[in-house]
């Protein structure tokens, strides 16, 4: 089988650098310019669209396995699992409140800030978490099987942002995301 810690890796190198994005367009609010909405609804788009529903259930998967081989790290797993739900509902409420500046409601900076602050911190230190205490765990103990097991627990589809032929509302986010990383 392909290399799935590299794989997951990878993703999450991307997810970092699109919560960079994210963090870019939020400062802008901070200095009181306004901020590219449309971008931002895009990185949010990705990440509940792809993440939430693709890459969570596979991670979700892998923790199973490794809670069950790995007694000792089943709270830790049970955080990132809950980490995953905290982000999901955070992701929605940030996305509620970006749609609506996007569309001119009113809508307080004070409220996009710190949606958007809980939702940074949230996924940065839950990736940050994953790659320092699952990935190598996940390494070690699963089989090219369990990789298996948990790559289909999730529909197969494209990356629609890392794929081959990226979505095209995608582009403009990937070309950026590629300047910004070299």
């Amino acid at each position: 089988m392909a290399n799935p810690i590299g794989k997951w890796h990878e993703e999450h190198v991307y997810f970092q650098r699109l919560l960079g994005v994210l963090r870019h367009e939020v400062d802008q609010l901070a200095v009181g310019a306004t901020p590219n909405y449309g971008l931002m609804l895009d990185v949010l788009g990705y990440l509940r669209d792809y993440s939430d529903q693709v890459h969570h259930p596979r991670e979700d998967a892998v923790f199973a396995i490794v809670a069950e081989r790995s007694p000792e790290h089943r709270k830790a797993i049970a955080r990132l699992q809950q980490e995953h739900r905290v982000i999901v509902s955070h992701g929605g409420r940030l996305r509620t409140l970006l749609e609506e500046a996007a569309a001119d409601a009113m809508v307080l900076r004070a409220e996009i800030e710190v949606a958007a602050a809980t939702y940074l911190v949230y996924y940065g230190n839950h990736l940050a978490a994953e790659e320092e205490e699952i990935l190598p765990l996940a390494r070690r103990l699963l089989s090219d099987e369990d990789w298996q097991q948990a790559k289909t627990a999730a529909t197969l589809r494209p990356d629609p942002l890392l794929g081959p032929q990226p979505e095209a509302r995608f582009r403009d986010l990937r070309r950026r995301i590629a300047v910004e990383a070299a």
